[in-house]
């Protein structure tokens, strides 16, 4: 079995919703997951598979690493 890295991916889709005065549900149904799927990821607690974070950032029209970002467990200081 592997062993967890502890190294995350970190997001910044609620400053993005936001910003477009979308709710969870309207993001959801424009990048085609559930409202769940929103809420977890807000919270950091859902890393996005490569095909959805590229349909998120798409869809805001941004480059992924303005609203994706990697973190190293070095780095990370929460």
């Amino acid at each position: 079995m592997k062993e967890d890295s502890g190294d995350s991916i970190k997001n910044k889709v609620y400053e993005h919703r936001v910003l477009r005065r979308m709710s969870q549900k309207e993001l959801a149904n424009a990048v085609g997951v559930s409202k769940q799927t929103i809420f977890v990821m807000e919270k950091n607690n859902y890393s996005p598979s490569l095909v959805l974070a590229f349909r998120i950032a798409n869809y805001f029209e941004v480059d992924i690493n303005q609203i994706f970002s990697y973190v190293r467990k070095d780095d990370n200081n929460d």
